[in-house]
């Protein structure tokens, strides 16, 4: 295989960088004349040296540029259409954004230079922080962890060093069953059990259950509100108080943030600890694994205890690097993923409060005019006004048709659209978690309304899809047990 042309999609395959090699070819040339030369043994200690030369691609640069940029055209991207992938806030990041964090002012600094030289950093980071506190009703803010899962173990720490800062040892922090994935598996981490509550038939958290498991050894309870299906908790004040009353402390995962920017603050919830994923709500690349940003808010009760160094301004104008007194210590190295958090921050400079507000309005809107265009089609299981995101489900339609969530999310990918989440959260069965976001327009919603439409009306045409992708359907179960990592490696039999 030597293709050096490939159509943008289709299933013609594209060769790997060794099945372009050719011997003698390079995709560099130096300068060779009036140079003084040095052997190897010279430039590189014995220790250092193979005993036999390292196996890389000979290509030429245009054979490795357009292996690379064929590669590009052949990912869906948030630059390209709409990304509904629920829970996940997949959404267009303004360019604007890329460029500050571009300037030479930042991108050029390195992050060990004394505090002397990083006044426009420090200052950037206190501002964030200082809005970040504004946007969720909170006193103090860490901008260190570098996505939303550190953000939760981040949390769960602050949770345990204020319990024993009580001289309390509990054991125990409650998730709801709608909750991420990631929030047991954190608690896990952070050294707790962890209590499940079910939701009501409303889809919200069964305050009658929750009270029952509330104890002396209750360290608190994870939620994100609105939930995973989309629904604001109602009695979120009451579960708060219920948390309270035995001396627990409630933490908001962030995940769903740009459903209440402006509207309503998780502070004035009931909350004490709260993680904001940047990567989702305020204009930071999401997906393709990092860089992310996940900082943490806390009450001023829990401000002692924050990761350090935070930058301060002193009496003179001039910000110094300070660690709180309690401080649980570093979470991340440095001072975060401090490209994202400019990011971040021109994005809440651009828009101001009352661009947030119509951010978390018009998320409001567009997924709520999808679920009523929806109504009919796919089963709604919990069919009242959502917030940000909504749940659909193919119950009936595999019942009577064998329509799957996994079956429309592949057919979704012919028509042009990412596919939304799916069978999560796990108590709604084939469910399809869609979340539009506020930077879809009106035509791009009907076009996916559109095409989900037709899946269900055809729900033969969904089985073996897709077809015209570069990769068509795989087999997951098999490939998630017989894992192969390397190019060349043969195929289990």
């Amino acid at each position: 295989m030597k293709a050096t042309s490939i159509p943008l999609m289709g299933r013609a395959e594209e060769p790997t960088l060794f099945e372009l090699s050719e011997p003698g070819r390079t995709a560099w040339s130096f300068r060779e004349q009036a140079l003084p030369e040095w052997s190897l043994e010279e430039l590189v200690p014995a220790e250092h040296r193979g005993d036999e030369p390292v196996p890389v691609a000979e290509v030429s640069e245009r054979d490795l540029v357009g292996h690379f940029t064929r590669l590009t055209h052949r990912q869906y991207s948030v630059d390209l259409g709409a990304y509904p992938l629920g829970s996940c806030t997949m959404k267009y990041n303004p360019k604007l954004c890329d460029d500050a964090a571009a300037l030479p002012g930042l991108a050029n600094v390195h992050p060990s230079a004394p505090a002397a030289m990083t006044q426009g950093w420090m200052e950037l980071l206190d501002d964030l922080a200082e809005a970040l506190c504004r946007i969720t009703g909170m006193s103090a803010c860490t901008l260190q962890p570098p996505a939303g899962a550190a953000g939760e173990l981040t949390g769960l720490l602050l949770m345990r060093a204020w319990h024993e800062a009580q001289g309390r040892q509990r054991t125990k922090v409650i998730i709801p069953d709608s909750a991420h994935g990631t929030n047991p598996a954190s608690v896990t981490l952070g050294g707790y059990q962890t209590v499940t509550v079910p939701s009501d038939d409303r889809g919200c958290v069964d305050l009658a259950a929750l009270r029952s498991v509330l104890d002396e050894d209750v360290a608190g309870i994870m939620l994100t509100n609105p939930n995973t299906l989309g629904l604001f908790e109602e009695e979120i004040t009451e579960i708060a108080a219920a948390v309270h009353d035995v001396g627990g402390l409630l933490y908001y995962d962030g995940a769903n943030l740009n459903a209440i920017l402006g509207v309503v603050r998780p502070g004035d919830m009931g909350f004490d600890i709260v993680h904001m994923n940047l990567h989702k709500t305020f204009a930071v690349p999401h997906g393709g694994g990092g860089p992310g940003a996940g900082p943490v808010a806390v009450s001023q009760r829990l401000a002692s205890f924050l990761p350090g160094p935070l930058p301060r301004r002193g009496s003179d104008g001039q910000y110094q690097w300070f660690t709180p007194e309690r401080s649980i210590g570093r979470i991340h190295s440095w001072h975060g993923n401090a490209l994202a958090l400019a990011r971040a921050w021109s994005y809440i400079l651009v828009n101001g409060g009352d661009g947030l507000l119509r951010v978390a309005e018009a998320a409001v809107l567009n997924a709520n005019w999808l679920r009523h265009r929806l109504r009919g089609v796919y089963d709604i299981p919990f069919d009242r006004p959502n917030m940000h995101e909504f749940v659909a489900s193919t119950r009936s339609l595999k019942k009577s048709d064998g329509l799957r969530a996994l079956d429309v999310a592949k057919r979704l990918l012919e028509e042009g659209f990412h596919s939304p989440t799916v069978y999560f959260p796990l108590i709604v069965e084939e469910a399809l978690m869609i979340e539009p976001t506020e930077t879809e327009s009106l035509q791009t919603l009907e076009d996916l309304a559109d095409a989900l439409e037709r899946i269900a009306r055809s729900p033969e045409d969904a089985a073996e899809a897709p077809r015209t992708t570069p990769v068509g359907r795989v087999d997951e179960a098999r490939a998630a047990r017989h894992l192969i990592p390397t190019w060349d490696a043969r195929p289990v039999a």
